[in-house]
């Protein structure tokens, strides 16, 4: 099969790849990146394309509109990868520049000192460039943990590598014909087409992580608060009372429960409790490790898991955690609402059962209200020795 017909090739199944990728975006509009990537396609299917239809137009012409297209369908791949990733976009005026000394110095291998060769090393040069630049950006997170970015940076690497050299690979650079589409080696065509066909598969499933991951953050992470909903955080909790037990080291539970709630709602509206809960939410979490795990139990109460603590740092934790809401009151526009916290806290023992320590915990959690609210009161953990005789006994 010769080259041209491998490029027609080529350019069909650019086109689906594009309707496809262009469809789930129209359908997922949320998955950074995605649009960049159906048009970092859209711009290959018509580099493709005007290879197929360059004997029917002007030369100049023809050279520009073949860069213009390739440098953008590389660029915008970079552009897609930083997106999806979360990272800020780049100051066009680089790639603008870049692209515009590509442009001339094509025109100048074609109006001045035709050479087709020099044309397609420079082209390389640019698209190269960009595919390692997308490759050193998905590569982030783990692999363990997102293996697909890997994966994909690992195709989009070993291709930006291919076009950096391939013009030197099979000598092309020194072909100095004005079209070089006959003289292209199959292998270029063929590696192109393979590539082309991986990047897209490696988008797909970049998409299908990120649907996932979505899907896993509303299942585990109150929506309000945006920390954990109490099924992820029992299920923490269990894994945490675990490693705590084979490790032999000390683990703490905080129950917490915001004071005369009830009453905010019915004083200020269900928008400003609301408000209080995500304000003591941020709160929390600025007293905490990262290691630490806090979620939501339900309407007021939180619970906050300590890896590594004992009683004593426990108690510095809470009491920080109780100063810090009482001193730092929600204020809405003119309005100042003074909040204040009830904790409880607990320490795990050896055998202890999810349920039994958050159960110690709550206990505790009431105590500090019954007590006066605005306080921390710590739950004993009775061992066998001290726990009272039945009757039967």
């Amino acid at each position: 099969m010769h080259s041209p017909t491998l490029v027609i090739l080529v350019a069909i199944l650019l086109v689906v790849v594009t309707a496809v990728l262009s469809t789930v975006w129209h359908f997922n509009r949320n998955i950074p990146g995605l649009r960049l990537w159906a048009l970092s396609f859209l711009c290959a299917s018509l580099f493709s394309s005007s290879l197929l239809v360059r004997d029917h137009m002007p030369e100049v012409l023809s050279v520009v509109l073949v860069q213009v297209v390739n440098a953008l369908a590389a660029y915008l791949c970079w552009l897609g990868a930083r997106a999806y990733m979360g990272r800020a976009p780049r100051n066009h005026w680089y790639a603008g520049a870049a692209i515009v000394v590509l442009l001339a110095l094509s025109v100048y291998f074609t109006a001045v000192v035709p050479h087709a060769g020099a044309r397609f090393f420079l082209s390389g040069v640019f698209s190269g460039g960009c595919f390692l630049l997308t490759a050193h950006t998905l590569a982030r997170g783990g692999f363990r943990r997102v293996p697909m970015r890997y994966l994909l940076a690992g195709v989009l690497g070993v291709h930006g590598v291919w076009v950096l050299a391939r013009p030197v690979l099979f000598r092309l650079i020194e072909h100095p014909e004005t079209h070089l589409l006959e003289q292209l080696p199959q292998w270029v065509v063929l590696e192109a087409t393979v590539a082309l066909v991986l990047i897209a598969f490696g988008v797909l499933m970049l998409t299908n992580e990120f649907v996932t991951s979505e899907l896993r953050h509303l299942a585990e992470v109150d929506p309000l608060t945006s920390v954990f909903n109490r099924r992820a955080f029992l299920i923490l909790l269990d894994k945490g009372l675990s490693h705590a037990q084979r490790t032999r080291t000390p683990l703490a539970v905080l129950v917490v429960d915001l004071d005369h709630f009830k009453q905010i709602n019915d004083t200020w509206g269900h928008q400003c409790g609301d408000d209080a809960l995500r304000h003591f939410a941020q709160l929390a979490q600025q007293c905490l490790r990262r290691e630490d795990v806090m979620g939501r139990q339900g309407g007021e109460e939180f619970a906050i898991l300590l890896p590594r603590t004992d009683g004593a740092a426990a108690a510095k934790v809470a009491e920080r955690l109780r100063a810090r809401v009482h001193d730092q009151p929600l204020n809405i526009g003119q309005r100042s609402i003074a909040l204040t916290v009830s904790i409880g806290i607990t320490l795990s023992t050896g055998e202890d059962l999810a349920e039994v320590v958050m159960q110690r915990a709550d206990e505790a959690m009431y105590l500090a209200k019954k007590r006066g609210r605005n306080r921390v009161e710590m739950q004993a953990v009775q061992t066998p020795a001290q726990m009272p005789e039945t009757a039967g006994a």
